[in-house]
Order: structure tokens, then C-alpha cells, then sequence
């Protein structure tokens, strides 16, 4: 019994704090143990736990640029992809989704609307362009839309586009496939206004016909713009006392559209006719044998570093169009060639032909260049499917054409797929100003 009352006793007689510390020991064992469980707890987390991230989803849809985020005014969204990338892409089947918008990628669509100007009402079309006004019957080429895949492409709105202009000048530079486009542009614009309005567009210098000089302005005076164009098919200057091409020089009248606000250059078809004997210069150099290839790469050098030099990335924003396709069936333009007849879109993509040493050659440069202001328009694989929308016969009136006269296989009609080159350059002024 002594025993078993030893504890007790001692336990009676400590002090208070003594006795706390026994009678609570365990309590205050558990909690401590816990509290630094909780503590190696937190540190394991600290060591292993990545920060949260934050996803930014790039914008798809055009059709309300306001909800893009908007850049300065002339500033360029991220470029759309080259061929090379695109059939990179192509070939990857496990990508799904797209870090931005491809205008370019799409297809044509049917659309029972009506053509941004109707067929045969606008001035500004030379002869050459106006299907309808020389005896086409079928419409069918004015009733397709280019629909992008992952986007949806805004209607050209004629006043807004003005308003964007107002006050600039905007100037395509090349050849008559620009001028194409040019004439396509003049056409949506005005009949976007008022009769009171249209009275009030003008060409500068008064002229009606537009085809045989090498420059032109329409003038829209309510706005205070000007839609100009200017033949230049290389881009670089041309010597008549000696016929050659200067490889190294720009083309003369580049002064005159230096401090425009929008540039649309494009240049390929004139290079598809290879020469190759005494006609291409550097400097006193007559190269006495030089590729079509080389001739365009030593070309597009000497422009892309007269827009680094001369233009002004804060003002300016330039576009380089790209090659259109041609349609001939039987033969070339000056041998038989034809598209007579086509009244249907390429559907099958195993039918488009594959692109060709220049157009890699201007997508190498354009990507080397690097330049904040240049947009690349790359029509060329939605104008491969569009055999059907070529002048061919309609070239000229029934009246005036000859037995045997070469078609036009090249060219657009008007309305057209120049229509569609134009959406897709207001898309892009969109994006950057609205």
C-alpha cells in the first residue's frame, strides 16, 4: 500500500505550476505535436506548388473587332501565316486549335446576297474588267464569299471604311492586278454614299479612263481621302534607252507615294516570263544570264529596303499582295489559252496547283524583313479555286471582239474576287484602328 500512495504524496506537496505542468502534460504533448505537423505541412507545400498561371486566349472572331484588344493606330496585329507554315500546320493532325486568326485559310461560300455594287453600275471599271456590261450572262461569280475557317470576315462597310481614311491617302502599287483590285475598292466605296455624295468622287485630273496612264487619284471630298494608283509591275525601274530592269534602283515615281498612310504593293506576274538575255542591271552590271527567281529576289530587296529607309512605321502601314492565279486551259495567253465556258468554283483542293518559286521567294523576303508596319494579303491559294471568275471572252464587248482573240485568264471581273481582297484589307485596318 506504501507504494501505490508514493506518487499521490509527492504529487500533493509540489507547487502549483509543477502540478499544472504533470496533470496537463499530455494535452500540451498532443498539441505541440500537431502544430508542427501543420508547420512541415505548409513548407512541403511552399516547395511543391507552382504559382497559378494565367491563360491568354487569342481573339478568333472578326466580327466584333472591338472585343480584340486594340492596338495604336498603324500598329500590326500578329502576321498571317506563309505556305510554309500553313502546310506545317497542315501535316500536324494533332493541332486543334490556332494561336490567331488566318484570314487566308477558308473557302469559298454560296451568298444569296447582294454584290457589294451591282454588275455593270460602277464608273471606275474599265472596259477590260466589265463582264456584265460585255454580254456575261451568268452571275454565279458574283454571288461567292470568301469564308475564313476560324473566323468570321466583316462585311466592307463603305462609310466606316472611309471613316478610317478620312483624311489619308491610299495608294496600290503595281500592276494590272492591282489596278483590279483598285478599281474593285473605288466601286465599294461609292456606292456606299449618297447620290449627293458620289457627285462629289473624282478623279483628279478628270480623267474617265483607266487603263492607259501610269497614275491615278479618286478623290472622295466629303472625307478628304484619296484612293490612288500607280504602275509599277516590278517595283523597280524600268530603263527604256537601254531595256533592261535596274535590280537595284526602285521604281521612278516612288517619291510621289512615299507619305501615303496605307501602301498596297504586289508584283509576280511579269516575272513569270523568264529573260534571260542582256535585261536585268546592277549598278554598270549587265548580268549576261540571270534567273526569274533571282531577278524577283534581287527586286524585292531593293524595295523592302526602300520601306525600311523612306517609310515612316508610326504613319504607314504597307501591304504586299500576293500572287493571283491564273486559269488557262490549252495553252498560255499568247497561245490558244482559254477559260471560256467556267462557271463553277474549284470544290476538290486535290485539283489546286502547287505554289511556285516566286511565291516562295516573296514569303522568304516578306518574313525576313521583319517590319513591324507589313501586312502580308496571301490571296493566292483562294484565287486558285476561282477558275470560273475570269474575263475570258468577256474581255471586250460582243461587238469589238475578233475571231480568235486572246482571253483573259488572268484578270477578275467586275463585281469579283478583287471584292474579297478588299474585305480582307479593311479586316486588317480594322483590327488595328478600330
Amino acid at each position: 500500500m506504501a507504494t501505490s500512495k508514493f506518487p499521490a504524496t509527492l504529487f500533493l506537496k509540489a507547487k502549483p505550476p509543477v502540478q499544472f505542468l504533470c496533470f496537463h502534460f499530455p494535452s500540451i504533448y498532443t498539441a505541440l505535436f500537431s502544430l508542427s505537423g501543420f508547420l512541415l505541412f505548409l513548407v512541403f507545400l511552399l516547395r511543391h506548388t507552382q504559382p497559378p498561371q494565367i491563360l491568354l486566349l487569342s481573339p478568333c472572331t472578326l466580327a466584333a473587332p472591338s472585343a480584340d484588344p486594340v492596338p495604336p493606330p498603324f500598329s500590326s496585329p500578329p502576321p498571317p501565316p506563309t505556305h510554309a507554315e500553313d502546310a506545317a500546320k497542315k501535316g500536324n493532325t494533332t493541332t486543334t486549335t490556332k494561336k490567331h486568326c488566318d484570314l487566308f485559310d477558308g473557302r469559298w461560300v454560296r451568298d444569296e446576297g447582294n454584290p457589294s455594287y451591282p454588275p455593270g453600275s460602277c464608273r471606275f471599271i474599265d472596259v477590260a474588267f466589265d463582264c456584265f456590261s460585255n454580254g456575261r450572262k451568268d452571275l454565279n461569280y458574283t454571288k461567292m464569299r470568301w469564308k475564313p475557317n476560324g473566323c468570321t470576315l466583316p462585311r466592307l462597310r463603305g462609310k466606316k471604311m472611309l471613316k478610317l481614311l478620312r483624311g489619308k491617302r491610299l495608294a496600290f502599287v503595281g500592276d494590272s492586278l492591282n489596278r483590279n483590285m483598285w478599281e474593285s475598292l473605288l466601286c465599294i466605296l461609292t456606292n456606299s454614299l449618297d447620290e449627293r455624295q458620289r457627285s462629289r468622287v473624282f478623279e483628279v485630273s478628270g480623267r474617265s479612263e483607266f487603263r492607259s496612264d501610269t497614275a491615278y487619284a479618286v478623290r472622295f471630298a466629303d472625307y478628304n481621302c484619296s484612293i490612288e494608283f500607280f504602275r509599277a509591275p516590278f517595283l523597280v525601274r524600268e530603263i527604256s534607252s537601254t531595256e533592261t530592269l535596274r535590280l537595284d534602283l526602285m521604281e521612278a515615281a516612288a517619291e510621289a507615294y512615299a507619305d501615303a498612310d496605307v501602301l498596297v504593293f504586289n508584283s509576280g506576274h511579269w516575272w513569270t516570263h523568264p529573260k534571260t538575255e542582256n535585261f536585268y542591271q546592277e549598278g554598270d552590271n549587265v548580268f549576261p544570264k540571270l534567273s526569274a527567281e533571282e531577278a524577283y529576289r534581287k527586286a524585292l530587296k531593293t524595295w523592302a529596303n526602300w520601306v525600311r529607309t523612306r517609310i515612316q512605321p508610326s504613319r504607314t502601314r504597307v501591304f504586299f499582295r500576293g500572287y493571283s492565279w491564273s486559269h488557262f486551259n490549252g495553252g498560255q495567253w499568247n497561245s490558244g489559252g482559254n477559260c471560256d465556258g467556267e462557271t463553277e468554283p474549284i470544290v476538290d483542293e486535290k485539283h489546286l496547283a502547287r505554289y511556285f518559286k516566286l511565291t516562295e521567294v516573296l514569303e522568304s523576303e516578306i518574313a525576313e524583313m521583319n517590319a513591324p508596319n507589313l501586312l502580308y494579303l496571301n490571296i493566292t491559294r483562294m484565287t486558285d479555286y476561282r477558275k470560273d471568275a475570269h474575263p475570258s471572252v468577256y474581255r471586250s464587248p460582243e461587238a469589238a471582239r475578233k475571231p480568235g482573240e486572246a482571253q483573259d485568264c488572268s484578270h477578275w471581273c467586275l463585281p469579283g474576287v478583287p471584292d474579297a481582297w478588299n474585305e480582307l484589307l479593311y479586316a486588317m485596318l480594322l483590327r488595328s484602328t478600330d
